[in-house]
């Protein structure tokens, strides 16, 4: 862009040259036209001093306001009469006609005497342009021209030299800025690459803590990434120490409840059987027999107690298998179908085809409880819907009823041990519920329904191979 600007400008500077010398001809022209005015017959010797001196005031006169403009009067059979270069910034006056151009000075005035007209010339050179403008003389004096002449300086001279230069310098500058510019970037890319890799092969909870790389800057926001780190930390730490103190609370406070719920369910019974014990030693064997068969039924409840109290505390691994959901949901309606009917209840199924991976006779008890509890909830009737579908990896089990749901006091610590809303019961059924289904790596949550329940288990697909028995690779 900039040669292209420089070489306009010179083009430019051609034609206000050339418009200059075609001015000052005409300046000439006018000049020698007044110088002319009086003269009645033209002057015998055309190299008379005189004359001579006269034509140079003329061209003197005309050319002294065009600076770097010579010019003189030419006759076709004399050739040059006079010669002026008034603006010449030599030592002195410049007198003697260019030799080097007097063959275009004459073909010029030659060609303006036969096309009776202003005739223009350029000589184009390396270094400089030449600009000759030749008119023809009206006057006294037959076969009389003038012409002018300048020259340019536009070609790959000092100023090319210096645009080309100062371009080099550019150039080289853009180029050694690019090169520098580059070497940060890759070596802020190496170095943030390494930054990277030490983040990614860190194994740990706690944030690493990276290695200075040398470059300031880059330095300055690891510095501030590691202070974040060791603040992270030591915030992690307090949070573990906190979450210890919590946990053991919350420990404490379970096993407070549980050997509450423990003694009062145990000292029950025991009551009981020691009443009826001391009644029984005072009393006939009729009554000693109804005793002794009380007291059995109260060991009984003891011992299901005791069961359920092993089952929430080990947790055995499932027996893996690849169990039929329909089948199992419709034993599982079946095998309280007498008691839902005693209680006017009415059971349903809904269930598509669906293979999934889990320890049906566990799962089965699960769904036991629920299924019991749904109906004892409905003392009058009702109906318990028992349903399950398929949700990507996920297994979906339902139990939906429409009695009266479950009090807000008591959803706040449903699957705690020994938390029931019944007399009876011993509040440990949702309890061996949810540690079943986390056996299984699912999950159990309680939806209260308008009207009713839904009680829903959430049992994830377990990859590998399902058969009867412990299942390592699909371990919950």
């Amino acid at each position: 862009m900039l040669v292209q600007l420089y070489r306009q400008s010179s083009i430019d500077q051609v034609a206000r040259a050339e418009a200059v010398t075609s001015r000052s001809c005409d300046e000439i022209i006018n000049r020698y036209r007044f110088y002319t005015t009086d003269w009645t017959t033209p002057p015998a010797n055309l190299h008379d001093e005189s004359l001579g001196q006269g034509l140079r005031a003329v061209l003197t006169i005309a050319l002294a306001h065009s600076p770097g403009v010579e010019g003189g009067i030419w006759q076709r059979a004399e050739g040059s009469l006079a010669y002026a270069f008034p603006t010449y910034e030599g030592a002195g006056p410049k007198t003697d006609l260019p030799q080097a151009e007097a063959e275009r000075i004459q073909t010029a005035n030659t060609a303006a005497l036969v096309e009776e007209r202003a005739v223009d010339v350029r000589q184009v050179g390396r270094l400089q342009t030449l600009l000759l403008h030749a008119c023809p003389l009206p006057g006294p004096i037959e076969g009389v021209t003038a012409w002018t002449m300048t020259r340019v300086f536009t070609g790959q001279g000092t100023g090319y030299t210096r645009l080309i230069g100062g371009l080099g310098v550019l150039l080289a500058s853009v180029l050694a800025s690019a090169g520098w510019m580059t070497h940060l970037l890759l070596t802020w890319s190496r170095k943030l690459g390494r930054v990277e890799a030490t983040i990614e092969r860190h194994e740990g909870l706690d944030p690493p803590l990276l290695e200075p790389t040398g470059e300031r800057e880059l330095d300055r926001i690891i510095a501030s990434l590691n202070a974040a780190a060791l603040k992270v930390r030591t915030m992690r730490r307090e949070a573990e120490t906190l979450s210890a103190q919590v946990a053991a609370s919350e420990r404490l406070a379970a096993l407070g409840r549980v050997a509450a719920g423990i003694a009062h369910e145990i000292r029950n019974p025991i009551a009981a059987m020691r009443l009826k014990a001391e009644n029984a030693l005072l009393s006939d064997d009729a009554r000693r027999q109804a005793a002794l068969e009380m007291m059995l039924g109260q060991i009984g409840r003891l011992d299901i107690l005791l069961k359920d109290l092993l089952t929430l505390t080990h947790r055995s691994e499932p027996r893996w298998q690849s169990a039929h959901v329909p089948a199992l949901l419709a034993a599982t309606a079946e095998l309280h179908r007498d008691r839902a009917d005693h209680h006017g209840v009415r059971l349903l199924v809904q269930t598509p085809a669906i293979v999934w991976p889990l320890d049906p006779d566990r799962m089965q008890r699960a769904l036991d409880n629920l299924v019991l509890n749904a109906i004892q909830s409905m003392p009058k009737g009702g109906t318990v819907t028992i349903a399950a579908d398929e949700e990507g990896s996920v297994l979906h089990l339902r139990v939906t009823d429409d009695g009266p749901g479950l009090p807000a006091a008591v959803r706040q610590h449903l699957f705690e041990p020994f938390v029931t809303e019944r007399a009876d019961g011993t509040g440990l059924g949702l309890s061996i519920v949810q540690e079943i289904v986390l056996a299984h790596g699912g999950a159990v949550s309680y939806r209260p329904e308008n009207p009713g329940s839904t009680f829903e288990l959430t049992i994830p697909h377990q990859k590998g191979p399902h058969r009867e028995g412990p299942c390592p690779s699909c371990s919950s």
